[in-house]
């Protein structure tokens, strides 16, 4: 049996897993899903001064403190960039790594580094004014299903502006795990993201295409579910 730690992507929380938790934990898996700081159910703890370290370790902690092993470490996203910092600090816990239609950083890189001049632009903006966290985008700009669009929308809150905004560095410990996949969402149009899962395989990791939207878990979450069960 399997040991997953599901990590969600911006404005999201643990909620954005359940469907793809139940199917693993119905064959037996242990799956942990925490939520970052200042978002989902922890949205209460906005505060200034969260940034990309928060959550790196929110997620370092969570395998730390539930003393986990062998984990396959899953990044939705903004995650991808959480997770790649987290194996620098717990890199012999984890078994498998998934970046999950994320972002694929290079050491000095920031996420708003791999994001559209206009974009990259409007997040500055935002920083320089002061403001602490990030609108949703809303549900269609992903493609999330029409079923869940509405809920989807209802549940994303304000991310901290600055997890966007750091750089992230690294010493090589994500690429030393020794299983790794990158998911693209291919119903989803994304250059950063198909940037991403090219990067990814010239350094030799396994791919796959899910023909859906963004929010992978809501769309396909049984496709998922056999990916990650594979990618274990």
């Amino acid at each position: 049996m399997g040991t997953y730690v599901l990590v969600h992507g911006a404005w999201h929380g643990a909620w954005c897993w359940k469907r793809v938790a139940r199917l693993l934990r119905a064959d037996g898996h242990d799956v942990y899903t925490p939520t970052l700081t200042g978002v989902g159910e922890r949205a209460h703890h906005l505060r200034p001064g969260i940034d990309l370290d928060t959550h790196i370790m929110d997620v370092v902690n969570e395998i730390r403190w539930q003393e986990l092993s062998d984990v396959v470490l899953v990044g939705h996203s903004y995650a991808g960039v959480v997770v790649s910092g987290a194996a620098e600090h717990v890199g012999d816990a984890i078994g498998s790594i998934v970046l999950l239609d994320a972002f694929y950083t290079e050491s000095g890189q920031a996420l708003i580094d791999l994001q559209p001049p206009a974009a990259r632009d409007a997040f500055m903006a935002a920083q320089a004014k002061g403001e602490i966290a990030m609108a949703p985008r809303p549900a269609a700009m992903f493609h999330v299903n029409a079923d869940d669009a509405a809920w989807v929308d209802r549940m994303c809150v304000p991310h901290p502006i600055n997890c966007f905004t750091q750089p992230l560095t690294m010493t090589g410990a994500r690429e030393r795990i020794a299983r790794k996949a990158y998911v693209r969402a291919s119903a989803y149009p994304s250059v950063p993201f198909d940037q991403s899962k090219q990067r990814a395989a010239a350094n030799g990791w396994r791919t796959y295409d899910i023909p859906c939207g963004h929010d992978v878990m809501l769309d396909m979450p049984e496709r998922l579910a056999e990916v990650l069960r594979e990618v274990a």
